[in-house]
This record gives structure tokens, sequence and C-alpha cells, in this order.
């Protein structure tokens, strides 16, 4: 149950990213109006503008900053590296013992 939640809360992520990258809207020049069609795609909008990833210029027109996306993205697999190495740390120790 809990991996469809997340596969559900992924397909929004990429969903509200796709949007822009396929706008080209990645500068303030090029920014694209975008108006989301699912409460959880507006939830995923809402999260990305607090983190800068996608930036607002004017009502419902937005870009995706870069930069601040490819932090986003590195910060994630960070995480995601340390919590595989504990999980396997974990086992290890529990094989051992």
């Amino acid at each position: 149950m809990a991996s469809a939640a997340a596969a559900v809360v992924a397909k929004a992520r990429r969903d509200v990213i796709s949007h822009f990258m396929q706008a080209n809207a990645v500068s303030r020049d090029s920014a694209a109006t975008w108006v989301p069609n699912r409460p959880l795609q507006q939830r995923m909008l809402e999260r990305f503008l607090d983190r800068g990833v996608i930036v607002e210029t004017g009502k419902d027109t937005y870009y995706l900053d870069l930069p601040e996306y490819d932090r986003w993205r590195r910060s994630i697999r960070r995480r995601l590296a340390f919590v595989v190495l504990g999980v396997s740390i974990a086992a290890a120790v529990l094989a051992a013992v």
C-alpha cells in the first residue's frame, strides 16, 4: 500500500516537472502558464515553489529553475544513498549475529 502511494506521488512530481520541461519554461522569459488539474499535482507544485525549484512569475505562470532543480535531485539521491547504506549495515549486523 505504501509503495502504491509513493508511486502516485512520484508520478505527480514527474508530471509537474515534465510540464515545464516540455514547455521549455526554464527562465523568466520563457515562463509557462499552468493550472494543475489534480490536487496532488497542485501539492507538488506548491512544494517545488517552497523549495525554489519552480519560480512563479505571475498568476499561474511559472518556470523551472534548472540549477535549483539539479541541487534538489542531488539531495534526493544523497539521502537515498544514506538509507541504502544504513539498511545494508543493519542487514550485515543482523547476519553476523
